[in-house]
């Protein structure tokens, strides 16, 4: 197989055109002014990637809510995409009780998208792209990339963390801190001067900020 290149953190997600079950898409076209969580499963009509799909559509009105569209793909034909999307929206499992599978799923038997972004693994499989998910911001800036083995599936409140981190970083010009989840103290950014370093760490737990030293200061989130 060519030399796969995988599209890195900070560069501009490949652009493409494809077929999906919600008909033809223009990417990032179609997409302006939204975050895009673009995930790619192995084969249709696999247990992992059935139990997954079902959560997606299960957060799918979430992500939504949050200026975020997901677009789905394999190397599956369309007629597999529908055929199985249908057997999908039959089935219950937990919480999920038959929901629609709204977002689109590109059919890319020509691997053409995969190999844009770098979804399929040779020494992985020949014939199926990996557990990938590429989360791109509203200018179509790629900000996270996770990689997942066909064996395991994918953790989706990571998935949502990552994204409210990301938007909260773009909102507040903040970072956030290992294991952070929403509503925990936020890091403010790194000082520039001594002065703004003296400056934080004379900032008290009164006006919400705490700093363990002057290149590490906490604050409460808004």
């Amino acid at each position: 197989m060519d030399d796969i290149r995988i599209p890195l953190i900070g560069e501009k997600a490949p652009a493409f055109k494809a077929m999906t079950t919600k008909g033809k898409i223009k990417f990032p076209e179609d997409f302006s002014g939204k975050w895009v969580i673009l995930f790619s499963h192995p084969a249709d009509f696999t247990p992992v990637c059935t139990t997954e799909f079902m959560r997606f559509a299960i957060m799918d009105e979430e992500f939504k809510k949050m200026n975020t569209e997901l677009i789905g793909l394999s190397i599956d034909s369309l007629s597999s995409h529908i055929a199985w999307l249908r057997s999908i929206e039959k089935m219950t499992w937990g919480d999920y009780t038959g929901q629609k599978v709204n977002f689109p799923v590109i059919a890319d038997i020509s691997m053409k998208v995969s190999k844009l972004y770098g979804m399929i693994h040779p020494s992985a499989a020949n014939t199926q792209t990996v557990r990938a998910v590429f989360i791109i911001d509203p200018t179509g800036v790629i900000r996270t990339i996770l990689f997942y083995p066909a064996s395991t599936g994918r953790n989706f409140d990571e998935i949502k963390r990552t994204l409210i981190s990301l938007q909260k970083v773009d909102e507040m010009n903040i970072a956030t801190p290992s294991n952070w989840v929403p509503g925990d103290d936020v890091i403010v950014h790194l000082p520039e001067s001594k002065e703004e370093a003296d400056k934080l760490m004379e900032m008290g737990e009164s006006e919400g900020y705490h700093s363990l030293d002057w290149y590490l200061t906490f604050k409460k989130e808004k």
